[in-house]
């Protein structure tokens, strides 16, 4: 009984042995144990896929490329055997982004890589700005960062900015920090002011704002006069209307 089975079980064994088991994904950057990629702004990331089976099998397997499951359009070297894709340069939209590879011929013969972009804010140079009297004084600075900036802070001249002294209100929504400061006074708000955000990795990056306040002008109201002017006009004809009669009696 054993003599019947063994070559059967040979045969099974050698079956196995030529499928393809998966698909595998090597990387530049190196991907770590988690399947993440790290990587910063404006570098190359490189994704190379192949079947995890035997050489023969490798060959002839059809590979297709996701990201974020939306098809990656390859040509048809790139396809068979070996595919390759390249995110060149790597931008904010790239952060999170899923890379996943399959089999053509059994889509559930998966592999996937997350990238993790790392980038620091855009914080530089300075800003002039000019605000009446009386009117809103609003600065804003864009702290979106990964990871995020650990804190943000305002100067005025130097010296912290006092909220309560100045009637400021701050807001931080992780993307922006804005300092807002309504009915503008130049003893108060005018100078220079600074935001500052401090990261763990990027350290402290700064921008600075250049304020100067200016006397309150006036204003001429174009649009109402304009419309004040557009209803006279329509009342005076609308008069000479109603009375055309005596006014061409009054003419012969």
């Amino acid at each position: 009984m054993k003599l019947m089975f063994r070559p059967l079980l040979f045969h099974l064994l050698l079956v196995c042995a030529t499928q393809t088991f998966g698909v595998k994904i090597q990387s530049f950057p190196k991907v770590n144990s988690e399947g993440v990629i790290q990587t910063e702004l404006e570098e190359t990331v490189s994704l190379i896929c192949r079947p995890d089976g035997s050489h023969e099998t490798q060959v002839d397997e059809e590979l297709v490329w996701l990201r974020n499951g939306a098809v990656v359009s390859l040509t048809e070297g790139n396809k068979k055997g070996l595919s390759s894709v390249c995110v060149t340069p790597v931008i904010h939209d790239d952060n999170g982004a899923t890379f996943t590879c399959h089999l053509s011929k059994n889509a559930t013969v998966t592999a996937s890589v997350i990238l993790n972009v790392t980038y620091h804010p855009q914080l530089s140079g300075s800003e002039e700005v000019a605000v009446e009297e009386e009117a809103e004084l609003v600065l804003r600075c864009d702290i979106w960062a990964n990871p995020p900036v650990s804190s943000v802070s305002w100067t005025l001249n130097g010296s912290v900015v006092d909220l309560l002294a100045g009637g400021f209100s701050l807001t931080n929504d992780g993307f922006t920090s804005q300092l807002t400061a309504n009915g503008v006074e130049k003893s108060l708000h005018e100078g220079t002011y600074q935001c500052t955000s401090t990261s763990l990795i990027y350290g402290k990056h700064s921008k600075q704002f250049s304020v100067t306040v200016t006397e309150t002008t006036f204003k001429f109201p174009l649009m109402p006069m304009v419309a004040g002017l557009v209803v006279v006009c329509l009342t005076v004809l609308l008069a000479v209307f109603s009375r055309w009669d005596k006014i061409t009696k009054c003419c012969k």
